[in-house]
C-alpha cells in the first residue's frame, strides 16, 4: 500500500507504534528468560554469560516475531478469505 493510499503520517505512526511493540516484547522476552534462569527449580540458581546470552536472544526473538506478526496483520489481502482460497472458492461467498 502506498503512502497516498494510507494518507499522511500513517505509515509514520504505524512504524513508531511497530518501533514500541518491538522494545517492550525484547525487554518482556529479556526479564522472562533471566526470570527462568534465577527462579526455575533445578537450575543453578546463578546468573551467568550464558544466561544473559541466551536471554538476549530471548529478547531478539521476542521482538522480530512481535514486529513480524504486527507488519503481517496490516497487510490488506484484497479477493482472499475463507482461509486463502480465492472469493469464487468460497462456499458461503456470493
Amino acid at each position: 500500500m502506498s503512502e497516498q493510499e494510507r494518507g499522511p503520517g500513517r505509515g509514520q505512526a504505524e512504524d513508531v507504534r511497530r518501533r514500541w511493540v518491538g522494545g517492550g516484547a525484547f525487554v518482556v522476552g529479556l526479564v522472562g528468560a533471566l526470570a527462568f534462569f534465577a527462579f526455575f527449580p533445578g537450575l543453578p540458581h546463578v546468573i551467568d554469560w550464558g544466561a544473559v546470552l541466551v536471554a538476549l536472544g530471548v529478547g531478539g526473538l521476542m521482538q522480530w516475531g512481535c514486529v513480524a506478526w504486527l507488519s503481517r496483520k496490516g497487510e490488506v489481502r484484497v479477493g482472499v478469505g475463507c482461509s486463502g482460497i480465492s472469493w469464487e472458492g468460497c462456499a458461503g461467498a456470493r
